[in-house]
């Protein structure tokens, strides 16, 4: 079933980003002063990904949805300065230049232009955009990349963490499993790797196309220790994510795609969206009726 479209005279314009401030939270030491509450960065980032899926270019909206609270508590709460992220599902970049807008990092009215000609928004993330240390977008890479830099921090008695958010589709490449063996070989401290398990990929349901279960199991082996979390639980992602000094971490986020848009949730069709100005108008109202607390 295809994503709801509008019919009729045309819309009036579907409203743009407004300018991001930053709310104060109780942070973990080293990151800044102007830390954001988890829950308020969820709701935005949710909102921006369907104000950018509004745009002329459309958005991977139901990916980007569903890891909003991966990425607010990473960005919000344990990202550290010096600590590398690497966003290994790169068409969720909608997500991640929201976190990056309410970090200060870009420019809030930049999102408004995502994926247009002349932007440096793109459909995946750049190399020379803040924030990012690696492009992504072809899948499989972002653990590989991951399993790089903390292998580097191993090897110079670092304490820097190495975390990577990566979709649960993007696991039925072969390179993340090589990456994951090595890890688990070099018992990797700081290194946490979080997938986004919302069940559905581009062509359907993951475990109808080559199945991951049993995927605890599958990252144990490896000598990974698991962590499996309510993906949409702000206090336990914050617990789940934290990195272990004995080896590498792998939390197993249980997602919804389309997370906090009735017409988007456990929807394949919502993927990539375009959205007409009634239906940004739509979700965003759906986003809206839920409280600053509910709002992951």
């Amino acid at each position: 079933m295809a994503v709801p479209t509008t019919t009729g005279p045309p819309d009036p314009p579907a409203p743009t980003h407004p300018p991001h401030s930053p709310v104060t939270t109780d942070r973990a030491p080293g990151l800044p002063a102007t830390a954001i509450d988890p829950a308020v960065m969820a709701r935005r980032i949710r909102e921006d990904v369907i104000r950018m899926a509004g745009g002329p270019e459309g958005a991977h909206a139901g990916g980007s949805l569903s890891c909003a609270d991966l990425m607010a508590v990473l960005h919000a709460q344990l990202l550290r300065p010096g600590d590398s992220f690497v966003l290994s599902k790169g068409h969720a970049a909608p997500a991640l230049y929201s976190a990056l807008a309410q970090l200060g990092r870009i420019p809030a009215d930049e999102l408004d232009g995502y994926a247009q000609p002349g932007s440096r928004l793109f459909g995946h993330p750049p190399h020379d955009l803040p924030g990012v240390e690696f492009p992504t977008g072809s899948l499989g890479h972002g653990l590989g990349l991951s399993v790089g830099l903390a292998m580097a921090e191993q090897l110079r008695g670092g304490d820097r963490h190495v975390y990577t958010v990566l979709g649960d589709g993007e696991l039925q490449e072969g390179s993340v499993w090589e990456a994951a063996l090595l890890a688990g070989h070099r018992e990797l401290p700081g290194l946490v790797a979080a997938v986004d398990r919302n069940g559905l990929q581009i062509t359907g349901g993951t475990e109808d196309r080559v199945a991951l279960e049993p995927l605890d199991a599958k990252f144990a082996a490896f000598g990974w220790r698991v962590r499996t979390v309510d993906g949409h639980d702000l206090p336990a992602l914050h617990e789940a994510l934290r990195p272990s000094p004995a080896g590498p971490v792998a939390v197993i986020a249980r997602t919804v795609k389309g997370r906090g848009v009735p017409f988007l949730e456990h929807r394949v069709a919502g993927h990539y969206a375009k959205l007409k100005p009634a239906l940004v108008r739509r979700a965003l109202a759906a986003l809206g009726r839920r409280t600053t607390g509910e709002a992951s």
